[in-house]
C-alpha cells in the first residue's frame, strides 16, 4: 500500500484504487468550522492500515468555507480476505485523532 503520482492515487498491490479530485463529506471538527465539511481531496499525504481499516491523511479544501489543510486520519476502505475493499464514496467519513 502506497501513495503514487505525487499524491494523486493510493495504490494497493500495484493497482490504483483511490484517487484525488473527489468530494468527500467529513465529520472532522478539527479541520474547519463547518458542522459537516465538503472536502475536495487534492493530495494524499500518507496511507496506512489500522487493523483491517485502510486510512489516509489528505490535503484538501472545504468548498463551504474555503478552509484548506491536512486532515487527521480518514477511512477509505478495509482489507477483507486479503483484498482491498473501498468504502462507498458517498459515505460520511469521520476522522480519527492521533
Amino acid at each position: 500500500m502506497r501513495v503514487l503520482d505525487d499524491g494523486a492515487w493510493i495504490s494497493v498491490d500495484d493497482h490504483r484504487e483511490v484517487r484525488v479530485s473527489e468530494l468527500w463529506r467529513l465529520d472532522a471538527p478539527g479541520f474547519c468550522g463547518c458542522d459537516m465539511a465538503d472536502l475536495v481531496v487534492e493530495n494524499f499525504q500518507e496511507v496506512g492500515v489500522d487493523g483491517a481499516r485502510v486510512e489516509t491523511r489528505v490535503h484538501g479544501q472545504c468548498i463551504a468555507c474555503g478552509e484548506t489543510g491536512v486532515t487527521d486520519w480518514l477511512p477509505v476502505g478495509r482489507v477483507r480476505g486479503g483484498e482491498f475493499v473501498e468504502y462507498d464514496r458517498s459515505c460520511v467519513r469521520r476522522t480519527r485523532r492521533e
